[in-house]
């Protein structure tokens, strides 16, 4: 076997691990910041910007998504993903190492069952029939998925917000949270995809640039990720990151991994041929 899908799995834990550690920092952080108010966005942005503790956790973050880019220039979102997924175990574990939330049953079977995952699938891409990396979408496409995605994940997202002003509410769990950011994560995901596709058709510094700054993706992953960003913050300072980071990631992936592999024209890893 080439190198290629041992060196996108590499680099997809690589961004797994980032990505994860940073949201367990920043939740660290957020328990010491004061409560925030989506009301009050300047505010609430100048309170995580003042904070070093949740910058480091930031900085992970974009270590992670950096990393995603580059990965999907060369390995097909079918074998990114599922890896990307498994940082939801490391989650887990760091959140209840670091933050001292308890794992329940379910939830270490399914540290086990993503730990294999990663094993199986580095395994079997020995075999698996070769995929083809797409790097192109049709804009009607694109845009018939992404802008009613985006509107599902800003309702659900944002629902336990509304809920806030009842005066009998049942306690916010960080599902509603988990599901909406994942869609508004999933799309980001989608046009980081995009973006990839820049990478590879351009081999200039200008022409990247160029090609970056003209493009839609860049601006769609901007808005996604800003918006969900602050959503997830506020999800993380009132619930348990071990709801809400699993249920985003499960959420955010499974939709990354069906819609892309569609838009993108890629496929599945096949069994080997007999």
């Amino acid at each position: 076997m080439s190198a290629g899908p041992y060196a996108g799995i590499g680099l997809a834990l690589l961004a797994a691990t980032a990505y994860n550690t940073g949201l367990v920092v920043e939740k660290r952080a957020l328990g010491a910041m004061p409560a925030i108010d989506l009301r009050r966005v300047p505010r609430v942005i100048a309170n995580l910007l003042s904070s070093p503790a949740w910058l480091a956790g930031f900085g992970l973050m974009l270590t992670g998504l950096a990393c995603q880019v580059i990965v999907l220039t060369f390995a097909p979102v079918s074998v990114v993903q599922p890896v990307l997924a498994s940082g939801v175990a490391l989650v887990l574990v760091l959140a209840r190492v670091v933050l001292r939330e308890r794992l329940g049953r379910t939830e270490s079977w399914c540290v086990a069952a993503m730990a294999v995952s990663v094993v199986l699938l580095a395994v079997s891409a020995t075999g698996a029939g070769a995929s083809a990396v797409g790097h192109h979408a049709s804009a009607d496409a694109v845009v018939a998925v992404m802008f009613p995605s985006v509107l599902i994940g800003l309702l659900v997202a944002t629902s336990p917000l509304r809920a806030a002003s009842r005066r009998h509410r049942a306690p916010v769990t960080g599902i509603s949270y988990g599901i909406g950011t994942g869609l508004l994560y999933g799309v980001a995901s989608l046009a980081i995809k995009g973006m990839s596709g820049i990478l590879a058709d351009h081999h200039t510094a200008a022409g990247l640039a160029i090609g970056v700054l003209s493009s839609p993706y860049l601006y769609v992953v901007a808005g996604c990720l800003g918006v969900a960003m602050l959503l997830f913050q506020a999800a993380l300072q009132s619930c348990r990151a071990s709801i809400v980071v699993p249920v985003s990631n499960i959420v955010g992936s499974g939709y990354f991994l069906i819609a892309g592999t569609w838009l993108f024209h890629e496929h599945l890893p096949t069994a080997p041929a007999s």
